[in-house]
């Protein structure tokens, strides 16, 4: 995912999609970790991915649990156009935006879960975002901590 250096005050930062937040567990007010590998929520160490693999893909099985495909393919989208209007895109967007509007329900499936690296891959910058409730993600959450 490619994020923008904007300048911030006097200072230069940049902007996490919620999404990515959300999937963390950050809220404002929250901290995150950095070095020159990268930045990851705080209280995980930098090589907890399979812990962060795994949670994405749970989301994914929740949100294909409670929702048909048709609302699942129509509510990404609805935040695919918010997200490109904004300037919040990455490359794995357009993968997405075809799966969903010319893919068949099984390469819908086989994105949103499955065990592959493309799968593995897509989850990191989900256009499913805000399908869940809270209190799901933070089960999911702790489950995955515990």
């Amino acid at each position: 995912m490619k994020l923008q250096v904007r300048k911030i005050g006097n200072s230069l930062g940049v902007i996490l999609p919620r999404a990515l937040l959300d999937a963390w567990g950050v809220r404002e007010g929250g901290t995150l970790e950095a070095n020159h590998g990268g930045i990851w929520p705080s209280g995980r160490n930098a090589h907890g991915h399979a812990e962060l693999d795994e949670l994405k893909r749970r989301i994914s099985l929740e949100v294909l649990a409670l929702h048909k495909p048709e609302d699942i393919r129509r509510r990404s989208l609805d935040n695919l156009g918010r997200w490109k209007k904004s300037g919040a895109w990455c490359g794995a967007y357009d993968e997405w935006r075809k799966i969903l509007e010319h893919g068949s329900d099984e390469a819908l499936y086989a994105a949103m879960v499955g065990a592959d690296d493309r799968g593995n891959r897509l989850r990191q910058s989900p256009p499913y975002a805000g399908m869940l409730p809270r209190e799901v993600l933070e089960r999911l959450r702790e489950e995955i901590a515990a």
